[in-house]
């Protein structure tokens, strides 16, 4: 089996969550978190679009974990988000942020806007 070490440049990956938390590039951030390859930030939810849209034109693909369930997202923030040109997969917020480090290692336009698990 070969091993390669992965590197994110600049970006920082998801290193874990927990109960009401996210750790990003070794930093704890508590709450529901956006997270892309410039930063992490708190995010206040599905009614919480601004922040997503002004990182629309930086990103192809936009996770969104709803939690420690996969959820349905509101219909109007989908259709926002597409409109603005950001694709939209929805999944658990363990699943998006496994899938979130895997696509950053590979330099891919993405983000994730995760809720956290309780």
């Amino acid at each position: 089996m070969r091993l390669n070490e992965v590197t994110y440049t600049d970006a920082q990956p998801i290193d874990g969550y927990g109960p009401g938390f996210f750790r990003v590039g070794g930093a704890i951030v508590n709450g529901h978190v956006i997270v892309a390859p410039t930063g992490a930030g708190i995010w206040q939810g599905f009614d919480d679009l601004a922040p997503l849209l002004e990182m629309a034109d930086q990103l192809d693909v936009l996770f969104v974990g709803t939690g420690a369930e996969i959820a349905h997202i509101p219909a109007e923030m989908r259709q926002t988000l597409e409109d603005a040109g950001v694709g939209v997969e929805v999944m658990n917020s363990p699943s998006a942020c496994r899938t979130y480090n895997v696509l950053l290692s590979e330099g891919r336009r993405i983000a994730a806007a995760l809720i956290a698990v309780s």
